[in-house]
């Protein structure tokens, strides 16, 4: 008996992965503010989140948005989380998630000794994706990526 509750269980999850791949649940659009950076100065990197319909990004267990190590820029932490965010959480019908109709904005610095030229900025979402219609979550990440230059 229990190696059929077993068997039925690993083919759910199968058919499940199949219909839930990352890429086509949350696609990031990415951009830096300005795109053209001077040394020693602010800037801003713009994540606008896209979810399929009928996907909502839990708060928990994660929400965090990490960076690859860049030389060039400086921002205050590696990681941030919906928390550090201050990204709004909606709670309806017994359920919490995320509201990410709203770029995310995360501020940095631009090192005063950043090699001048083209850059690329690179990091990942990990987030705990939910469909209510098809009945699961799914603990998932997507990368991003976004092309800067450093002037004088």
């Amino acid at each position: 008996m229990s190696k059929y509750v077993f068997l039925s269980v690993l083919i759910l999850n199968f058919v499940l992965l199949g219909f839930a791949k990352e890429e086509d649940l949350l696609k990031i659009d990415t951009s830096l503010i300005p795109d053209n950076l001077p040394r020693g100065k602010e800037g801003k990197i713009v994540l606008k989140l896209d979810l399929k319909k009928g996907i909502t990004i839990s708060p928990q267990p994660f929400f965090v948005i990490e960076f690859n190590p860049c030389e060039e820029l400086v921002f205050s932490k590696n990681s941030f989380s919906e928390s550090d965010l201050k990204i709004e959480t909606i709670k309806e019908n017994g359920e919490e998630y995320l509201n990410l109709k709203r770029p995310v904005e995360i501020p940095f610095t631009v090192r005063l000794k950043a090699k001048r030229g083209n850059h690329r900025l690179e990091g990942r979402i990990k987030y705990f994706a939910c469909s209510k219609e098809g009945g699961w979550c799914l603990k998932s990440s997507a990368e991003f990526s976004a092309s800067f230059i450093i002037k004088k």
